[in-house]
């Protein structure tokens, strides 16, 4: 597989997790990284880590911190070739209880921020003939969950968004994907088990094999390093001819 050297890469939510792991991926093979995340001190120690990246503290909730992202990079490093949309965030709460403001923050983040970043980076990717988004999807891109409409509804969306991208930018060079992944061994996880618990009323300690894992066949959380590898694969010439896809990681989950 060809490295990356000298590609410009975005990454979102890259403070920690499966965003952190692919930036340390994209900067192994040779890519000028720029982090961004909401948690500042978190994205510059994270930052700090790896040769000629650079980072920013954004709320991609936000549309005009969106365009600040693009136009902070461009200004720095001349292009973007390579965009990861993988900021979110999670709730879990029944439909009759989800807070109106929850679900709007959740849209915001994980389905009009990658399109509003999309947006922004095609033009230059178009102009070079060459470009890669890969959107961090979900299981839940295909499949439902109860207690997470938003998240649910975010993650269906962006793989819809995924490949309308796929389809506009195929004459221009340019490829999107989106990663699939079962659960992962991240913060964002770990947060949701107290409220796994509540609403499906068994103790903490049984969320894990009970909920997270049950639907798998391989009974494990994935690691971000599993997901990282497989977001760089994409973002190589090797994968040029790929494009539009749901790329599952989910341990079978899907296979039923």
């Amino acid at each position: 597989m060809a490295t990356l050297t000298d590609k410009v890469a975005i990454v979102t939510g890259a403070a920690s997790g499966i965003g952190l792991a692919i930036a340390r991926a994209l900067a192994e093979q040779g890519a000028r990284v720029i982090l961004a995340d909401i948690d500042g001190a978190g994205v510059q120690a994270a930052a700090a880590e790896l040769a000629g990246a650079r980072f920013q503290q954004v709320d991609m909730a936000q549309s005009t911190a969106c365009a600040e992202l693009v136009s902070a990079t461009l200004a720095a490093e001349g292009r973007i070739d390579i965009l990861i949309n993988n900021a979110g965030i999670q709730h879990v709460a029944p439909i009759t209880e989800f807070p109106e403001e929850t679900w709007q923050r959740m849209m915001a983040l994980m389905l009009t921020a990658p399109f509003l970043l999309t947006k922004a980076v095609l033009p230059g990717m178009y102009a070079r003939g060459w470009g890669r988004i890969v959107n961090l999807g979900s299981v839940h891109s295909v499949r439902a969950s109860a207690f997470k409409s938003a998240y649910v509804a975010a993650k269906h969306g962006l793989l819809g968004l995924t490949r309308v991208t796929a389809l506009e930018g195929a004459p221009h060079g340019v490829t999107c994907n989106c990663i699939c992944p079962s659960y992962v061994r991240t913060a964002l996880v770990e947060k949701q088990i107290a409220d796994q618990a509540r609403v499906h009323n068994i103790p903490e300690s049984e969320v894990v094999e009970k909920i997270m894992v049950a639907e798998a066949p391989i009974h494990r959380l994935l690691e971000p390093a599993e997901v990282a590898a497989l977001a760089v694969y994409l973002c190589s010439d090797v994968a040029a001819g790929i494009t539009g896809s749901a790329q599952f990681i989910d341990c079978g989950w899907t296979a039923h």
